[in-house]
């Protein structure tokens, strides 16, 4: 089971990315793009996902994953349910949505730094 602990360093390390808080949310930023955020009681995560592949994500398996709310539905976005995600996947989920909105030389960076992916910090 993951919890926002699982992703909090992550996305403060990860180049470029800093968090935020608005309305109490903890959200990560790449300049003003949001690409991870953190609803109020930190148990659900939404998260930059391509658009043409949200349906089978949340298809893929309905109780961990969620369309985003209707008016986010023009925004490459996803929810997730923390509690449902283990904290290899949850970090992996904060990877893939920050390199959507990186230069692909800076995501470029991180995978040769990181060869075998966002670690098991949390030893799932």
């Amino acid at each position: 089971m993951a919890e926002i602990e699982d992703v909090r360093a992550l996305g403060t390390e990860l180049e470029r990315s800093y968090p935020v808080y608005v309305r109490g949310r903890l959200k990560f930023r790449v300049g003003q793009i949001v690409y991870v955020a953190f609803s109020l009681d930190e148990t659900e995560m939404g998260f930059a996902f391509p658009k043409e592949e949200r349906a089978d994500l949340v298809a893929s398996d309905p109780l961990k994953f969620q369309m985003p709310s209707e008016s986010d539905m023009r925004f490459n976005w996803v929810h997730a349910k923390l509690s449902a995600l283990g904290p290899r996947e949850a970090r992996e989920l904060v990877v893939e949505a920050w390199r959507m909105v990186v230069p692909k030389k800076v995501s470029r960076a991180y995978d040769i730094a990181h060869p075998d992916g966002p670690g098991d910090a949390a030893g799932d």
